[in-house]
């Protein structure tokens, strides 16, 4: 399976319109991202954005479940727009506290920090979980689930 993230500036910044609103530039606009090569047997999808630098502990900015196995795509903006997202899929509570997307916080400094798209294909139409479910708990309903991931990697840096 393959992930992608056309938004990226030279192909590997995050977009300075998806950071949050406390940054130069953000608008907290959720991006637009795909996949493709879906594997066999393939139910439905969860789709998470994370800060893996060291000092954001796994930080969740975006973190959807649900998403139907016919669908291949979300939309810019389609974050709490329930026009916008595929129909039975449901945004879950992020690291800010806050159902559905919020952009990150362009860093101070000038180490960049990676955030990961990921795509998990599963073998289970949905998870049975509530949009407020704690992170141990998404966890755990995910063991046994997975198919096949796919990551993509955006750098997020002040000078971006």
């Amino acid at each position: 399976m393959k992930a992608y993230f056309p938004s990226l500036y030279s192909g590997k910044y995050f977009p300075q319109k998806c950071a949050g609103k406390e940054s130069p530039g953000g608008q907290n606009v959720s991006p637009v991202v795909s996949w493709g090569d879906v594997p066999k047997g393939t139910e439905s999808f969860v789709l998470t954005l994370v800060d893996r630098h060291p000092s954001m502990e796994g930080w969740i900015y975006w973190y959807v479940i649900n998403i139907p196995a016919t669908v291949r795509g979300i939309q810019e903006r389609a974050s709490s727009v329930r026009e916008k997202l595929p129909l039975g899929s449901l945004e879950m509570r992020n690291s800010f506290g806050d159902l559905g997307y919020r952009g990150p916080i362009v860093p101070v400094g000038p180490e960049p920090h990676p955030l990961e798209l990921t795509i998990h294909a599963l073998s289970v139409p949905a998870l049975l979980l509530g949009p407020y479910a704690k992170p141990e708990e998404r966890d755990a309903a995910l063991v046994g689930k997975i198919i096949e991931t796919a990551v993509v990697t955006a750098l997020l840096t002040a000078g971006e």
